[in-house]
């Protein structure tokens, strides 16, 4: 496997310096896939816009933004985000039990998040195409044409973030690991 460098604010292109200051700025450190992602300042800046973006400028409440990042993140089995939005889920208040079953992969405490969850996946899975009626079910469960639109925005993200770890086979943050995770087995059918 190809050895990634996670850079620091010394080491790291100059066009990447900047963007890790403000990692380090809005973190206390600088995230293990942010030093990796450092290696190509433009990946790095984009990751970092569309995360604002889709925080900032969706109108996604805590936990749903919580449920299609750990969607996508378990879909991908990517073995730093997981534990790092379990990680931030907590900073954010996210009631555990939504936590455990993104992790775990069993239903949701209410409908509407377990409706956000299926939508996620068909994106995922179907790489935008998306049934009708997978889009209908969104919309009965109270989401919006908007929101159809975030959930992108949301893929797009995880996209960067899961792939580069996968990549670069990312270690686990230090104040994450205390959340690791790998996928339980599928029971056979």
């Amino acid at each position: 496997m190809t050895d990634f460098t996670k850079h620091t604010i010394d080491t790291a292109p100059e066009e990447s310096r900047p963007l890790l200051e403000n990692s380090q700025k809005a973190f206390g450190r600088i995230p293990g896939l942010h030093a990796v992602m450092a290696e190509a300042p433009a990946l790095l800046q984009a990751y970092q816009q569309v995360h604002k973006l889709f925080v900032e400028q969706t109108t996604f409440d805590k936990d749903e933004l919580t449920v299609v990042w750990q969607s996508i993140n378990v879909e991908h089995e990517c073995g730093y985000c997981v534990p790092a939005h379990t990680g931030i889920a907590k900073m954010m208040k996210v009631d555990d039990a939504i936590s455990a079953a993104l992790r775990d992969e069993t239903p949701l405490p209410n409908d509407r998040l377990e409706a956000l969850r299926v939508f996620t996946l068909a994106v995922v899975r179907g790489r935008g195409n998306v049934s009708e009626a997978a889009v209908k079910a969104f919309f009965d469960a109270g989401f919006t044409k908007r929101q159809v639109l975030e959930v992108i925005l949301g893929v797009s993200q995880k996209v960067m973030s899961n792939y580069t770890n996968h990549l670069a086979q990312t270690p686990v943050d230090e104040a994450f690991k205390g959340f690791a995770w790998e996928r339980a087995p599928k029971a056979a059918a």
